[in-house]
């Protein structure tokens, strides 16, 4: 199903739930690149694959929404191999390539307890589990 309507806007009903939650541009990223994949793919899988890397390169995900970054790029080791072949892990939307300075603050506000002590590894991973409990699981 088309993610952008006919108004040009994304649908709501049709965008993951963290989307919902999140800006307008990352709704955008979102559902143009989806409808741009479906229509190349015809895979509903691949294109939802399309979808998060075009969004990972801008946005990345704090808590239960996604939130532009504040420089374009890959998100972390899959996103710069090239994605759908890696075999490297993927961060699910934590900017692990972000600053240690950056995703502690992002710790401190979604309250990760024992950020303090964290390794820049381990807060991409705290920050993970903490947006994955607060949006849902979502692979990607």
């Amino acid at each position: 199903m088309p993610k952008i309507g006919r108004n040009g806007q994304p649908k709501r009903s049709e965008l993951p739930e963290p989307l919902k939650n999140s800006g307008k541009k990352a709704q955008d990223t979102f559902a143009k690149a989806y409808d741009s994949a479906m229509e190349e793919y015809d895979d509903e899988q691949r294109a939802h694959q399309v979808a998060y890397a075009a969004l990972k390169h801008t946005h990345e995900k704090v808590g239960d929404a996604w939130r532009e970054k504040e420089e374009y790029g890959p998100s972390d080791a899959r996103s710069e191999e090239g994605g759908r072949d890696s075999s490297k892990p993927t961060a699910g939307g934590v900017d692990a390539n972000a600053s240690k300075e950056h995703l502690y603050r992002l710790a401190q506000e979604l309250d990760v307890e024992g950020r303090s002590g964290m390794t820049k590894d381990e807060l991409v991973e705290a920050l993970e589990k903490e947006s994955q409990r607060r949006g849902g699981r979502r692979r990607g």
